[in-house]
């Protein structure tokens, strides 16, 4: 019953996290598909605006951090976790709901359908807006690193809480 009600928390917080950062797209370029980031990198109204492959890195490994050190202190003291299959399982069972949902609920349904998310010179480029292949591909890309997230998070719990 926990898992139940902390991945409808963590869903409804990953919810509220990407309306906020939806309010500036070209900081999650590289989330979008191959094509559309071509395209917006060869117009000239983003040139100055968009983020580096080093900013991009830099987020990713951040956000990961982030995850690791609250996943870590949930899985510890709310679902009293103590060795690294407990905390690793639990961790994955977290990360794969809130990964699923974010595939087909954020991205295909929300993201691939909203006008928000168009860059303004890309309106022509709806079946790249609309590739859920791509997000389907990038889902499995989240299962690898939520794979190594929750190694992590299991060593910490094993060996360090």
């Amino acid at each position: 019953m926990m898992l139940i009600i902390e991945s409808i928390i963590l869903c409804m917080l990953f919810t509220l996290f990407v309306y906020i950062i939806s309010n500036k797209p070209i900081k999650t370029l590289y989330n979008y598909p191959p094509k559309i980031q071509q395209r917006v990198k060869s117009l000239d109204q983003y040139k100055d605006k968009i983020p580096t492959q080093k900013n991009k890195i830099f987020a990713k490994l951040s956000a990961s951090l982030i995850i690791i050190v609250l996943l870590s202190l949930l899985l510890h003291y709310v679902n009293n976790c103590s060795t690294f299959s407990e905390a690793f399982l639990q961790g994955f069972i977290l990360w794969s709901i809130v990964n699923i949902y974010d595939v087909f609920i954020i991205d295909i349904c929300w993201f691939c359908h909203s006008k928000k998310f168009i860059f303004e010179g890309t309106e022509d480029m709806t079946n790249e807006y609309h590739n859920y292949l791509y997000h389907i591909k990038q889902g499995f890309v989240g299962e690898l690193i939520g794979f190594i997230v929750c190694i992590v998070v299991g060593i910490i719990i094993q060996y360090i809480i």
